[in-house]
């Protein structure tokens, strides 16, 4: 077992399902590889074979494995890539649902007893008076709110986050939380600056060269991507954007 490897946790549906490394991936494979993927959209990935990203607990592998086999099985009964996305969503929704604490969770009605529950800790409070940055527990918004939920957000593309806050997830590695934050923000201050988020259907296999230049999210990706390529930057990077997206925050 070679890298990126790091242990088979199984075969399901016909896959040899391994836990990866996302952070050597993303290094040294495909900038663009999140917490998990096959051959269908990274050809570097064995066919048969399905990669997560070792940062994600066991309990989020689980969930992670029943979307993907829900997704395939649906495909090669012939759905269209939508349908297919809708049905893995269901059927992940309704497993994490069956757990005692997303149920008592789901009863509580009030936001700020909610937030209370997500929220880790706060960082870098020392350079934004009006901004929010919290690590935030990513476990919790993907079984009350949104599956999808990956690496981090704002409320410009996620609806339950408050528009005064930048969330990240506390399955990634201490390492790229510069990165992604560096991500989420300038994506959020495009956003607020009317930039549109991205275009129907333009996903990492079909993007055009300029397409930064026109969308916020494909925008954060190259900053994103030019910092890691460039780590002497992070610092003064990152305080920009956290100074320029506390200035746009309403008080």
């Amino acid at each position: 077992m070679k890298k990126p490897y790091v242990k088979k946790i199984g075969k399901f549906s016909g896959y040899d399902v391994y836990y990866v490394n996302g952070y050597w991936i993303r290094r040294e494979l495909e900038k663009s590889f999140p917490n998990y993927g096959s051959n269908n959209l990274f050809r570097f990935i064995p066919k048969n074979e399905f990669w997560i990203d070792y940062e994600n607990s066991a309990k989020e592998a689980k969930y992670i494995i029943i979307n993907f086999i829900a997704f395939t099985k649906a495909r090669e009964q012939g759905k269209s890539y939508a349908e297919a996305i809708k049905i893995c969503t269901e059927v992940e929704n309704r497993e994490r649902r069956k757990l005692k604490w997303v149920k008592k969770l789901r009863q509580i009605k009030l936001k700020e007893k909610i937030l209370k529950k997500i929220h880790k800790r706060r960082i870098l409070s020392k350079y934004s008076k009006n901004l929010k940055i919290w690590i935030i527990k990513g476990e919790v918004v993907r079984a009350l709110f949104n599956v999808d939920f990956n690496q981090g957000g704002h409320h410009k593309v996620y609806h339950f986050i408050p528009e005064n806050e930048v969330w990240i997830d506390d399955s990634i590695y201490y390492k790229e939380i510069p990165f992604v934050l560096i991500h989420e923000l300038h994506e959020r201050r495009l956003m607020i600056k009317g930039w549109k988020y991205d275009s129907v259907g333009l996903t990492i296999t079909n993007r055009k060269k300029n397409d930064f230049k026109k969308y916020a999210h494909p925008a954060a990706e190259d900053l994103e991507f030019w910092v890691r390529k460039h780590p002497k930057s992070i610092k003064k990077v990152l305080l920009k954007e956290v100074r320029e997206n506390d200035a746009l925050t309403r008080h």
